[in-house]
């Protein structure tokens, strides 16, 4: 039986509901224990070559990817089953609520000058030195974690689903937690972490253009400008190292009209990120912006993916019908000949 049209749209947005309603499971989380996995074959496989993290992040992806395959596949022949795997898989992927959610009590802990509990939560938004940080440095950091987390933990799961449909949710989110994981220029990393860090950008390349754009023409809906965030962007976007990264953090500086960028410390070290957008410093108050901010992003987006869903189903479906007349053409010819 042919898959409904309908199967993957819907389950994109009955993921996309669950985690806006539900955000992270508590315990048990599949990406969580992803982690464990990737960490456990790290331990094994580990070697410092470039061959080595290729090889480590093909077994990781490929095999994440076949599971999306076999899930895709079992349930192919119950519409509903399909709804409710594809939804599943959705709400796994994605980190929508969670990232919002702690980007909005960082901000009431900032408010609330309990630097203390502020850095014991930045750690669930980014990967920064929370002891090197002051009540400034760690709104600056959330507002970039909540930009950029927006395009990788939302988006971009949310486009891959609508491509490729499980598979494509499964191993994008694979890809990205490898990033974060071995990603990075470190002495240990640098050479056996190429590989994930070069898949993440290939697939984020698309999902951060697609994000900076959400940024732009939502930011009236917190007081800012599309014009501006624009502006910040094609202005800013392409100084960031990250070639993904830029856009976004550049887009939703613009639309908040604050400054991000400086000083960055990071485990591995201290990095000097440019100025991206064009005002003063973002504050707890701009941080409660970007939660909403993200939040609506989040929501464009899950339509956004449905929508294509829907148009790549419909496509195929035309190519196809298409092939089958072009291919009847040609046996008639063949036989009147």
């Amino acid at each position: 039986m042919a898959p409904r049209w309908w199967v993957r749209p819907a389950g994109l947005l009955l993921g996309a509901l669950a985690d806006a309603l539900f955000a992270d499971p508590r315990r048990g989380h599949p990406v969580a224990g992803f982690g464990r996995t990737a960490a456990a074959l790290e331990a094994r496989c580990y070697a410092d070559r470039r061959s080595a993290g290729v090889l480590y992040a093909a077994a990781l992806v490929g095999g994440t990817a076949g599971l999306g395959v076999l899930a895709e596949r079992a349930a192919a022949r119950h519409p509903l089953a399909g709804v409710a795997v594809t939804g599943l898989a959705t709400w796994a992927v994605l980190g929508g609520a969670s990232l919002a959610g702690h980007g909005s009590a960082l901000a009431r802990e900032l408010v609330a000058v309990d630097l203390a509990a502020a850095r014991e939560r930045l750690p669930s938004l980014c990967g920064r030195d929370p002891e090197s940080l002051d009540a400034a440095g760690m709104a600056r950091a959330g507002t970039e974690s909540m930009a950029e987390n927006t395009s990788d933990a939302v988006v971009a799961p949310l486009l891959w689903g609508a491509v490729a449909g499980v598979p494509g949710l499964l191993a994008y989110r694979a890809v990205n937690t490898l990033d974060a994981m071995v990603g990075y220029r470190s002495p240990r990393y640098r050479n056996f972490g190429w590989a994930a860090a070069r898949l993440d950008d290939v697939a984020n390349l698309v999902p951060a253009r697609v994000s900076a754009l959400l940024f732009a023409g939502l930011a009236p809906v917190v007081g800012g400008s599309p014009r501006r965030a624009l502006a910040a962007w094609r202005r800013d976007g392409s100084a960031h190292p990250s070639p993904n990264a830029g856009p976004v953090e550049a887009a939703a500086a613009g639309a908040l009209g604050v400054m991000l960028g400086g000083r960055t410390v990071y485990p591995h070290g201290v990095e000097e990120r440019p100025r991206l957008g064009a005002g003063p410093p973002p504050t707890p108050a701009d941080l409660v912006r970007a939660a909403r901010l993200s939040r609506l992003v989040g929501a464009a987006a899950a339509v956004l993916s449905a929508a294509l869903a829907v148009s790549f189903r419909v496509s195929r479906r035309v190519c196809a019908t298409a092939a089958r007349q072009v291919a009847s053409a040609r046996v008639f010819q063949n036989i009147s000949s």
